[in-house]
């Protein structure tokens, strides 16, 4: 009959074999406009670079959704709609742009996805040569405000009351897109990793080291 530290010696040589095999994976690459770092902690080769290219895939995906540069994506046809007509999205972009209009009015409007309509006046393309009037600022701010823009539960719409509104997720976007892809490699298997998305970070798990063991001597 085995004895209880017979069943506690053989859980620890199974606890450093399966350790033992572990590595860290990483890529680095532009998702977003921005420089992303995926890190994770697989068991094989073949299981990390395959976490790797999942973990693009679906920040390529939430891009596609968000993005404010493609003239096809959902969030530009709601831009393209300001004023006109509500636009009915996918379930995810209804409900982050209904967590933003939370956290904007959690911050006063100090965050606003509505802020993108000002870049009819600020461009970081470095074609800017002269600084905007005062009157063109003011017209650009008059667009501006998370109250304007109405969800509609039902058919999943959003409309931006005022032409010449748009919304952008420039600053919760990366976020976003790194905690839905940690999410997705996390259900599969995935054990650890970081996905630094240009300082919004996300990471689970532990890294594969064994200073642990030395607790159980």
């Amino acid at each position: 009959m085995m004895t209880k530290q017979t069943f506690f010696t053989l859980g620890l040589i199974m606890f450093v074999f399966v350790g033992y095999t572990q590595e860290t994976f990483k890529r680095t690459l532009m998702l977003m406009g921005s420089r992303f770092d995926i890190t994770v902690v697989a068991n094989s080769k073949s299981e990390g670079i395959h976490g790797l290219n999942k973990a693009i895939e679906e920040i390529s995906r939430i891009e596609a959704l968000i993005s404010s540069w493609d003239e096809t994506s959902q969030t530009s046809l709601i831009n393209q709609n300001a004023g006109i007509k509500p636009v009915s999205v996918d379930e995810e972009l209804f409900n982050l742009i209904k967590r933003s209009i939370q956290i904007s009015k959690l911050t006063a409007g100090a965050f606003d996805i509505s802020y993108a309509s000002m870049d009819v006046i600020w461009k970081f393309d470095g074609s800017l040569k002269v600084l905007p009037t005062v009157k063109n600022i003011e017209k650009a701010i008059s667009k501006v405000g998370f109250q304007n823009i109405i969800l509609n539960e039902k058919d999943s719409s959003v409309f931006l009351v005022d032409k010449g509104m748009k919304i952008g997720f420039g600053g919760i976007g990366k976020g976003y897109a790194a905690d839905r892809a940690k999410d997705l490699l996390k259900s599969m298997g995935i054990r650890g990793g970081i996905i630094n998305a240009s300082g919004d970070m996300s990471t689970w798990g532990k890294q594969p080291n064994w200073s642990g063991l030395v607790c159980g001597n």
